[in-house]
């Protein structure tokens, strides 16, 4: 990590030198332009519209244009700016840090201590730590007079500049002037929903997919060459999204509330919120047809003859065994008259018996079992 600036903040009579490092990155990865018919780098020149020729930029000045007249500016003069010349980050305020607008943050430094004896900067970190609140200074960096927020973090000294008031637009949107009606029951529903997906924030859980996928496709050229297929590579289609408008308020939120309960959890085995709506429609159709054979002497035999069919189609050497169970079970509770056939035959009674048990009253089966 390289310093980008040295300087000391003023607070009050007290100075406390600190180093300045940029305490942020970009990520991304870099890709530049090139000629799609050759593959050639696409470099940008710094042309001269008079004489046509390329300037090299030490002999670039900077120039400011008004009312059809050019000012031309050095960079001796412009170094003769007193602000440019600071290096001092002078504190202004110390205000609580709720009233600070996030839009006007812009970027954020480090501050070390830059000096033998780092007490100054302890004594005010620890100043600011005791009084809850954030320091308002101002700076100037690379050739700019900047507003800045000091805090904490992890101990450290943080500078953050700010945007200047008049660098933040206002939103002006005829679409805001609109009159929407809201529903008690939307603000509930959507209340409901963000309660379901309230958690504590930890950006560390996130991931910039876009770079990763990036990545995945850069991979993917320098294996495949130009018989690159993007949809192999990505599994869906190139430029593939969700672009689909909500209709239906209600119906989407009611749809997300209950995905975030863990209602659908037909969802998360591959079935559709629609198939498993059609599926609990069918259980409750179900619950009705149990109910009027719902004797456990009916209950038994269906369950005998579905265990008896299921060991006579795994093993042959089993059947008769299966049978003889099978028999004892449908003895139990079918008519004497099926003890006479045989084990075949009886495994056809069990199954008419358990229809016709429940066709009958459940009274006279359960008198039936009463003396066994």
């Amino acid at each position: 990590m390289r310093a980008i600036w040295k300087g000391a903040i003023a607070f009050g009579l007290v100075n406390v030198p600190v180093k300045v490092y940029s305490a942020t990155e970009d990520h991304d990865i870099s890709l530049h332009q090139v000629h799609n018919a050759d593959g050639g780098r696409i470099r940008y020149q710094r042309r001269c519209e008079v004489c046509g020729e390329v300037v090299d930029y030490s002999d670039i000045e900077k120039a400011f244009e008004e009312d059809g007249r050019t000012v031309v500016l050095s960079k001796d003069e412009l170094k003769s700016i007193p602000a440019e010349n600071s290096h001092e980050i002078e504190v202004v305020q110390f205000v609580p840090s709720e009233q600070l607008e996030p839009m006007m943050f812009e970027k954020s430094y480090y501050l070390e201590p830059d000096s033998k004896s780092p007490k100054a900067y302890v004594l005010l970190r620890r100043a600011l730590e005791d009084t809850d609140r954030v320091a308002i200074v101002q700076f100037a960096l690379r050739e700019k007079t900047r507003l800045g927020a000091l805090r904490i973090k992890d101990d450290v000294l943080v500078l953050q500049s700010l945007l200047w008031p008049d660098e933040v637009r206002e939103a002006n949107f005829p679409s805001l002037d609109a009159s929407i009606k809201i529903s008690s029951q939307e603000r509930d529903m959507s209340a409901a929903l963000v309660e379901s997906m309230a958690a504590d924030f930890d950006p560390t859980s996130f991931t910039d997919e876009y770079q990763v996928q990036l990545r995945q496709l850069i991979d993917a050229k320098l294996e495949q060459g130009e018989s690159l297929d993007t949809e192999e590579t990505f599994g869906v289609e190139a430029g593939e999204g969700g672009k689909g408008e909500v209709i239906d308020l209600m119906e989407a939120l009611k749809r997300s509330l209950d995905r975030k309960r863990g209602g659908g959890e037909a969802a998360s085995s591959g079935t559709s919120d629609d198939e498993a709506d059609t599926g609990d429609e069918e259980a409750e159709a179900a619950k009705p047809a149990r109910k009027t054979s719902g004797t456990k002497a009916s209950g038994t035999k269906t369950a005998a003859s579905k265990s008896t069919a299921s060991k006579t189609t795994t093993s042959k050497t089993t059947a008769s065994k299966s049978a003889a169970a099978k028999s004892t079970a449908a003895k139990s509770t079918a008519s004497k008259a099926a003890d006479t056939k045989s084990a075949g035959t009886k495994s056809t009674a069990a199954k008419s018996t358990g229809t016709k048990t429940a066709e009958k009253p459940a009274v006279k089966t359960t008198r039936a079992r009463k003396p066994a």
